[in-house]
């Protein structure tokens, strides 16, 4: 049995047409102030800091990585963004993007208190990445935290869907996922900025099957929850059906005739002040669905039957085509991994809601990416996308599984044929090319989350999870860490001593950890201390302290890459690479690891190849993404030459996702 859709308008006939596929403005130069609508809905939550988004600055985006594989100049690109969502949105809403997205979906964090990491180990098969019969594990990479104080997490949260609100069109939807921690506060949210109306349901999925015991005394939580909220009242709605397990369908239709299963039910009709309907049929008198007349052609058919005589009549009921989707979804579970990235959802769960929510040729829009889920799910399903993260490991996770997909589309057409997706043949896909920019310099070496575990567990810090400021406590001493992608600077004390002021009853010394500090700093440094009877601040700087020094000697990662024309060709072939930082993650010496893994690839995750590189933007000839962890990425290449001088260039991506770009000036 098939599952399928009927796309309708909610409180509409009339079915949705295709929407026009268009391209995004072009990006300004300049930052830029957007206005923000307020929330005009009830209830309103109260915490404390609640402050009204009424404007936003948009900071230009930079272009920095293509992947268009068929040379696409026209029609629309995706789009993946690599910065702060907030920053994205402002973005989006300065060129040409409000009311423009059919259908959001958001897996925020759930302010669960925990790390998030992800698995990482290097490539290769037995004998190649082992050292005494054990894998190469690089150990958990933190990809963010989920450490937050409630007051901030509702401001995060609430500010943002604001600004969604305000890219939606006026059929669109959101979905938001979270579970019972944060839930009853969120639904209070939406109320707030969509309004209390526009709340269309509460889905509970069933994330996992219970175990046999309950933990803590209380019952195991094996679900989370997604809300879904329209702009309007005129939203997108794809009634979907799903297709019944053969043994559930045993056990509804337990009968079964010449022309297949069925199941007796009640001929009577509830409405029993039906003097038309009301007549005695097989000596039963009785108010029934039909009249005599239809009653009796029924029975003639054999659509009405009298399992034995002295029993009451009852109508065949047969099985449609499936069964119209519910609130409580039981049957997509996250059981599904197509990464190794942590909170990764399953591709049905979005094929659901994307297919229920929106259109072919519709855009859709997750600022929580990921893995990708949402974006590789539209893809396939002939669906716009836009996906944004602040984190480089999830961009560069996300554009590695896109690329993958948009290959197997194109090999596809050239076959002839569809792609075969989750729940059935897709339409054709709405583009076969994406761009990745950037909003801000989020772009760091080292990931800040994890550099900030590494270093707490250097120094002895006591994390704490419920300041949303400092981040931890060093005996009594309380421990701010200054982000890794800069000095300490004096505008970073300044900020410190603002949060201070906010806290008048503290009288607990500071411990101030950074990477190098600006010279104006030390004098700012000691003319606080000088002054100040409580909260004296000391530095721990991490390269030159001589007690906790040297704990960050990062050296970058490198290669050697030869490049050449031949015959109208270019041929690339990448003769040796090395990755200090996992050299060191391992804890082996340089030369020991030299000499029991030869083979280089190991620690290369993927390499791509621009054959015009101009410098600033990188123009994804060709890529190298081995599907398995056990595959190696091939090493040497070949393709097309440009016509005229053209400089080449090798960006190489290690497991830890630190990248190295290699380019030579062809003539």
């Amino acid at each position: 049995m098939k599952k399928g859709t009927r796309s309708v308008k909610a409180g509409s006939k009339k079915a949705t047409p295709k929407r026009k596929v268009t391209q995004p403005e072009s990006a300004p130069a300049k930052k830029q102030e957007v206005a923000v609508a307020a929330a005009k809905g009830r209830p309103m939550l109260t915490w404390v800091g609640k402050r009204p988004l009424r404007r936003v600055t948009a900071f230009p985006a930079q272009l920095v990585e293509t992947f268009n594989p068929q040379g696409q100049k026209d029609g629309w690109q995706n789009l993946l963004f690599h910065g702060d969502n907030k920053e994205v949105l402002a973005w989006l809403l300065a060129n040409g993007f409000r009311g423009k997205v059919n259908l959001i979906y958001i897996d925020p964090p759930f302010d669960s208190g925990a790390d998030y990491v992800r698995k990482v180990q290097l490539r290769g098969v037995a004998g190649v990445a082992k050292i005494d019969g054990e894998t190469y594990t690089l150990g958990e990479q933190i990809q963010y935290t989920d450490i937050w104080a409630n007051d901030n997490y509702l401001q995060f949260m609430y500010e943002r869907l604001l600004l969604l609100k305000e890219l939606l069109t006026e059929d669109g939807s959101l979905y938001l996922h979270c579970d019972s921690g944060k839930s009853y506060l969120l639904r209070c949210v939406l109320d707030e900025v969509f309004g209390a109306d526009n709340f269309r349901n509460e889905i509970v999925r069933e994330k996992q099957r219970g175990g046999k015991h309950h933990v803590k005394k209380s019952l195991g939580s094996i679900h989370d929850t997604l809300f879904h909220y329209s702009k309007g009242d005129q939203f997108t709605w794809n009634e979907f059906r799903k297709e019944v397990p053969e043994r559930v369908l045993l056990e509804r239709y337990p009968y079964e005739d010449e022309q297949g299963r069925y199941a007796l039910a009640d001929c009577t009709n509830f409405k029993v002040d039906r003097p038309n309907l009301t007549y005695e049929f097989l000596g039963f008198l009785r108010t029934w669905k039909w009249t005599k007349e239809e009653m009796q052609r029924k029975y003639k058919a054999g659509e009405v039957v009298q399992a034995a005589p002295g029993n009451i009549p009852r109508r065949k009921v047969r099985p449609n085509e499936g069964d119209l989707i519910q609130s409580l979804w039981y049957d997509v579970p996250d059981t599904e991994s197509h990464t190794d990235y942590p909170t990764e959802k399953s591709p049905k769960l979005l094929e659901r809601i994307i297919q229920l929510s929106s259109n072919p040729g519709d855009l859709a829009l997750d600022c929580f990416i990921g893995s990708g889920t949402t974006a590789a799910v539209a893809q396939k399903l002939g669906r716009r996308w836009i996906g944004c993260d602040i984190n480089k490991g999830a961009i560069q996770t996300a554009e590695t599984r896109l690329q993958a997909i948009i290959r197997e589309q194109i090999e596809a057409q050239r076959q002839g044929k569809l792609l075969e997706a989750e729940g059935g043949g897709p339409p054709e896909p709405a583009s076969l090319a994406f761009s990745v920019y950037r909003v801000n310099d989020y772009d760091l070496a080292i990931q800040h989350n994890e550099a900030v575990n590494l270093a707490c567990e250097h120094l002895g810090v006591q994390r704490t999870r419920t300041d949303a400021y400092f981040d931890g406590t060093l005996g009594k001493r309380l421990v701010k860490i200054i982000p890794f992608g800069h000095p300490l600077t004096p505008l970073d004390l300044h900020e410190l001593e603002k949060e201070l002021k906010s806290r008048p009853r503290e009288d607990r010394q500071i411990v101030v950890v950074c990477l190098g500090k600006e010279p104006t700093a030390d004098a700012w440094l000691e003319d606080w201390n000088r002054h100040r009877p409580v909260n004296k601040i000391e530095v721990i700087e991490l390269r030159t302290d001589k007690k906790y020094g040297k704990f960050f000697t990062h050296q970058p990662a490198r290669a050697r890459v030869e490049i050449k024309g031949l015959k109208g060709k270019i041929v690339v072939e990448i003769k040796d690479f090395i990755s200090p930082t996992i050299i060191e993650r391992l804890n082996i010496d340089q030369t020991i690891f030299r000499a029991q893994v030869t083979e280089w690839r190991a620690m290369v995750d993927s390499v791509m190849i621009d054959a015009a590189y101009d410098g600033k933007v990188f123009n994804i000839a060709l890529s190298d993404v081995p599907e398995r962890k056990i595959d190696l990425v091939q090493g040497r290449y070949e393709l097309p030459a440009p016509e005229g001088p053209a400089t080449v260039a090798v960006k190489i991506t290690d497991m830890l996702g630190e990248e190295v770009l290699e380019t030579v000036q062809l003539r």
